[in-house]
């Protein structure tokens, strides 16, 4: 064992026992959380307005500052960019994290110097939750790769400004900069697939321990390395043990992406956001994620079929109910306020409070009533996928609405790894699974209402084509599992098998 696995040891061991202690006590560190907030929050612009001078308490703060998305804080945000200061936070942002919105175009979400920690040690802890737990530091002395958008950040109102994961890159502690990689002369390449060649030619003859990132897009590195070397990840790399992943939930991928290490390795997964990091898994043995409560930030839960509401339900965390889902909304000391970061979440643990990530709001079919959530296709996809032994690249689905004769349906767009012997036999398994899962789906199928899902076959690279014809290829880009309009499908229809 060399020094650094001893230290790293040492350090995890502290860190764990310290996450288990703020675990115990969410609720009152929760509520300190706000009591701050709202202090700091009355000296600035959007305080006085909201009149945070007056307020004392959850009660008095859910009647004073609405639920918003970020087209209504725009104008806060615009203010911010002009280099303003005390707008929505105490003095300017030290950061502005430019992410793409379904509606807003380019977001740009402020990062403070009492929030940046958030960002920074979320994914540590995770690390360093799995190292107390598990024993295993091997990853620690190797190599690891973060695939992540560039560092390269540009100036707006005189703040530096450019993808999350780029920003986060500029903290890396020192201890780890040696370990990592890729260069920052290849993190900077903008264009994914040259990006992704260079990658390839720095780490292919490293000893790679740990590999992060976005689960799509660790596939394709995957793809990338076998096509150069001709073996599986897990013969170029022998000690690669651990893989780190967030953005979209990796069960969907995971057989794909074992079957290409051709073993299995520990997983870890995160729940970041330019908004901030909410979750992370904190232990191997257990479901879901644990909440980050002692971060700096607020939350508060609004049931899902609620969140379009003129005067929706809001919850505190002691409030929620186990299996419900809800839409997220955060407060945060990087001056975000009753902001809905658009996911849904269901509380799997009330002790401590742990988290899965069941879709995004904007990213369901209720077409025809049934309000099917991205959990749903993934579970009713992913039963069907192990009882036949089939792997799935990417998927996504949208309801097809008959305008002439015949019944309206649910399509399914699957890029199969390996193909189900009999695709109609499958297609029947998958209507079925989401028939258990979604009770009103299931009504309309009985009902004869609807009739039961198809599946077009997208051709082998396809999702990858369609991200790359539409500019969106690598970096935080993901495919929505989910949509309730037909723009997303009638793109895809030229990637089918068939075209």
């Amino acid at each position: 064992m060399n020094l650094k696995s001893i230290l790293a040891t040492s350090f995890a061991n502290k860190i764990y026992k310290k996450i288990q202690k703020d675990a115990s006590t969410a609720l009152d560190t929760q509520d300190l959380i706000l009591k701050e907030m709202i202090e700091t929050g009355r000296k600035t612009v959007f305080g006085k307005e909201h009149h945070l001078d007056g307020v004392n308490g959850y009660q008095e703060f859910k009647k004073a500052v609405p639920v918003r998305d970020y087209e209504q804080i725009k104008g806060y945000i615009a203010q911010v960019k002009e280099g303003k200061e005390n707008i929505l936070w105490k003095g300017k942002p030290i950061y502005l994290a430019k992410t793409s919105g379904t509606t807003s175009g380019i977001k740009y979400i402020p990062i403070s110097k009492d929030s940046i920690s958030n960002h920074i040690n979320s994914a540590r802890n995770a690390l360093l939750c799995y190292l107390a737990e598990t024993g295993n530091k091997e990853f620690v002395n190797g190599k690891m790769i973060f695939l992540s958008g560039s560092p390269e950040l540009e100036r707006v109102g005189g703040i530096p400004t450019g993808r999350l994961s780029g920003i986060v890159n500029h903290h890396i502690p020192k201890y780890l900069r040696g370990n990592q990689l890729p260069s920052f002369e290849t993190n900077c390449i903008e264009d994914w697939e040259t990006k992704l060649d260079k990658i390839v030619g720095e780490t292919m003859l490293e000893d790679m321990t740990l590999i992060s990132g976005i689960p799509p897009w660790v596939q394709m590195y995957f793809d990338r390395l076998h096509q150069k070397s001709g073996k599986k990840v897990g013969e170029l790399f022998p000690n690669f043990n651990l893989m780190v992943q967030g953005g979209v939930n990796v069960e969907p991928y995971k057989a794909k992406l074992f079957e290409s290490i051709g073993r299995k390795v520990d997983t870890i997964e995160l729940f970041p956001a330019s908004e901030g990091f909410f979750a992370f898994q904190d232990s191997q043995t257990a479901d879901g994620l644990l909440l980050n409560t002692n971060s700096g930030i607020f939350f508060e839960f609004v049931p899902a079929n609620e969140i379009y509401s003129e005067s929706p339900t809001r919850l505190s965390l002691g409030d929620v109910k186990l299996g419900e889902n809800y839409a997220l909304i955060v407060n945060s000391n990087a001056g975000l306020w009753g902001y809905n970061i658009g996911d849904t979440v269901k509380f799997v643990s009330l002790n401590p409070y742990r988290i899965i990530v069941s879709g995004r709001i904007k990213h369901f079919i209720s077409a025809f009533g049934e309000h099917v959530i991205g959990e749903e296709v993934e579970s009713a996809l992913l039963a069907a996928a192990d009882e036949e032994n089939v792997k799935i690249t990417e998927f996504t689905v949208a309801p097809y609405v008959q305008q002439g004769e015949g019944k309206s349906y649910h399509e399914w767009f699957i890029e199969f790894e390996n193909e189900p012997s009999d695709i109609n036999s499958f297609t029947e398994k998958v209507d079925a699974n989401l028939r258990k899962k979604n009770v009103y789906y299931d009504d309309l199928i009985g009902g004869n209402i609807l009739q039961t899902l198809r599946i077009n076959k997208i051709r082998k690279n396809g999702f990858i084509d369609y991200m790359k014809s539409i500019d969106k290829l690598g970096g935080q880009n993901k495919v929505p599992r989910l949509s309730n309009d037909r723009v997303l499908a009638d793109a895809l229809i030229p990637f089918t098998s068939l075209n």
